[in-house]
């Protein structure tokens, strides 16, 4: 049986000269400009070590047979000269599905030890290892179909994407296990990069930027693991790169305008985050303003323009593009589970540089929501696509842009995916700056700072209290546990010791400075009242409806829970109260929302379903029915049915 590791802080120095925590996917380096650093967190019990349990014992032990049977690991010994055959796969990158499962692998490896686990990750490292050339090149699509042909198509062939993710997992390896067989192979692939692209007068052969950026994160982060500078400046000259017309100056591939000079995002929405994780990587390590403003501001028009209220992002099938501002569908929402996942890795990023908890609102919404519904609650099906409702009579063959959860994709960037952020979880949930310890998102586990810990006790999101109990403190110096009170709570209430507070400072972030000692006990109360949810105006999609939110929960109807009807005619009576109603035989336990409804009872038109305006409109039943929300994540994990997160009102 797998054995949990203790994952106690190292001492050597973070940025901000407290002790350091085990390092996670993202650790400024001793010179950053960053506001915070990461802190160490246990994760034990309670609502998100159940998801990550899943994920541990189903979600990532089935990865190397799904990746076997779809051929991935096949084309690797193809590569490497092992096996004979054809390239089996749709697409020139998927070769990252096996570097983020190895990245999720890797995470887990780091928490647990667990043999089989082990086994498998020694054994694709080595197929990775076997199948790169002598120069550092890997991509087995080009390898084994272009007869070696190299960065002829950097708009579609995904070469660097992949080398990125290829350098992700290497560094989780390396700073979960200690090991560096796959940091070798993702060295020597970097030096490799870094002879052949450079600005025009460098020398090198090649001035190009990839169609999908993501090497430029990893970049910063190998920069990070091995002090190499260069690897830095390559990351710093692909960023400023894009909007020069390299890639004929399309939207698609973050092409069309500097990111400097952008006033919202555009184009595909996984690229887009991509590069702006990156442009908040160098703008941690390199202290450029330019790049920081550019981040705020793009981050702003993001959330308050093109975000659904699942976190979600993407508003177009076609091209997985962001859309139009305030261009927010419901069932035609594309929202990719990938999407969401890099929305949490960018806020992270600019959480720790700026200090500010807005960020981590948009983490813990996104979190709660637009992400965990990508993943069915026995860690096996998969939704790559998560739109906000599904009509009556939807018919769906399932697929990679499916309303229906599927085992695999053909292009399967989202399970793995899903798996590395799930196992390296604990790494985006508090942080330090040396003067003390903030707590982004709570969790019933323990959080570390520089000679600190602090054990929390909670049953969130289904209750509100959090309980904090300082175990271990210096002695001899005050410090400051700052806590997040969350953008959606109404009202709140802490109590340390014999005092009370019930107020937040602006930045939404509650400061409680003192000499600590061990057993003070800190409790926050967050409200957690249901709570009818409306939209910004100019949002089309959804103007004249509300949706149902508990806590950081957002909340929608499945067809399974109102067996006498579809969804598509139900009206909420925004009159009547909300009540909360624990389900423990519900969907492995889930706290629901009940509300009061009606349907509209709408008359046959005849053949045109239009009707004057001054006319009055359908009449509603007489009856209440009784309408039974269940958390967004939920949903799709029993039967096939309609969906919807926005509700018509009265």
């Amino acid at each position: 049986m797998p054995r949990p590791r203790s994952t106690v802080p190292s001492s050597s120095p973070s940025p901000s000269g407290a002790a350091a925590a085990p390092l996670g996917p993202v650790h400024p380096g001793p010179g950053a400009k960053a506001a915070l650093a990461p802190a160490a967190v246990e994760v034990r019990g309670g609502f998100w070590d159940t998801r990550r349990e899943v994920n541990a014992r189903t979600s990532i032990p089935q990865g190397p047979g799904l990746l076997e049977s779809a051929g991935n690991l096949h084309n690797l010994r193809l590569a490497a000269g092992t096996a004979e055959g054809e390239f089996r796969g749709a697409y020139p990158f998927v070769d990252t599905d096996v570097y983020k499962w190895l990245e999720a692998a890797a995470w887990q490896l780091g928490q647990e030890d667990d043999e089989a686990l082990a086994a498998d990750v020694d054994r694709i490292v080595a197929l990775v290892a076997g199948a790169q050339q002598p120069d550092g090149y890997l991509n087995t699509w080009f390898q084994l179909t272009k007869g070696g042909e190299r960065y002829k198509d950097l708009r579609w062939g995904h070469e660097l994407y992949c080398a990125g993710h290829l350098i992700q997992a290497a560094v989780a390896h390396h700073r979960a296990t200690g090991r560096t067989e796959l940091l070798d192979v993702a060295r020597k692939f970097a030096d490799h990069i870094d002879t052949v692209f450079g600005a025009p007068g460098s020398g090198k052969p090649i001035d190009g930027i990839d169609g999908h950026p993501e090497v430029e994160t990893a970049l910063v982060e190998l920069y990070r693991e091995t002090g190499e500078r260069r690897y830095l400046d390559l990351a710093g000259y692909f960023v400023d790169r894009f909007g020069h017309g390299l890639l004929g100056g399309e939207a698609y591939c973050q092409d069309r305008v500097p990111l400097r000079e952008a006033d919202n995002v555009e184009g595909h929405a996984v690229r887009q985050l991509y590069l702006l994780a990156a442009a908040t990587d160098l703008a941690t390590e390199t202290g450029d303003d330019e790049l920081r403003s550019a981040a705020e501001r793009l981050w702003t028009a993001m959330t308050t323009t093109k975000t659904h209220v699942t976190g979600g992002l993407g508003a177009h099938h076609d091209k997985e593009d962001f859309g139009d501002p305030f261009e927010l569908p419901n069932e035609r929402a594309y929202c990719e589970t990938c999407a969401a996942i890099a929305s949490i890795q960018w806020s992270w990023r600019m959480a720790l540089l700026t200090g500010e908890a807005r960020y981590s609102d948009l983490i813990e919404r996104t979190l709660y929501n637009g992400f965990l519904a990508g993943v069915s609650l026995d860690g096996e099906r998969w939704l790559y696509v998560n739109p906000l409702q599904v009509r009556d009579g939807h018919t769906d063959t399932g697929g990679d842009q499916s309303a229906r959860r599927t085992r695999w994709f053909r292009c399967a960037c989202c399970p793995p995916n899903v798996m590395r952020l799930l196992a390296s979880l604990e790494h985006y949930l508090a942080s330090t700056d040396g003067g003390g310890l903030q707590i982004h998102q709570y969790v019933t586990g323990r959080y570390f700072a520089d000679g600190i810990s602090v054990r929390a006790e909670t049953e969130y999101p289904w209750q509100g209290a959090i309980a904090l109990t300082v175990e271990e403190t210096p002695a001899d110096r005050p410090w400051t546990l700052s806590l997040r009170i969350p953008q959606w709570c109404r009202d709140f209430r802490v109590r340390c010791g014999e005092d009370t507070y019930d107020s937040a400072a602006d930045d939404g972030w509650l400061r409680l400075e003192r000499t600590w000692a061990p057993g003070d006990r800190i409790v926050l109360d967050l409200d957690l009242e249901p709570r009818l949810t409306a939209a910004d105006p100019r949002v089309d999609a959804v103007r004249g409806c509300v949706t149902i939110e508990r806590g950081p929960l957002v909340h929608c109807l499945e067809q399974v829970d109102h067996p006498d009807g579809g969804l598509d005619d139900i009206v909420i009576d925004t009159t009547r109260p909300l009540a909360v109603k624990h389900r423990p035989d519900l969907l492995g336990g889930v706290t629901t929302v009940v509300a009061a409804g009606r349907r509209r009872r709408v008359p046959d038109s005849g053949w045109w379903p239009y009707r004057n305006a001054a006319a009055a409109d359908a009449p509603l039943s007489a009856d209440l029915l009784e309408l039974t929300a269940i958390p967004y994540y939920a949903w799709a994990n029993r039967q096939d049915g309609s969906m919807r997160v926005w509700l018509p009102t009265s």
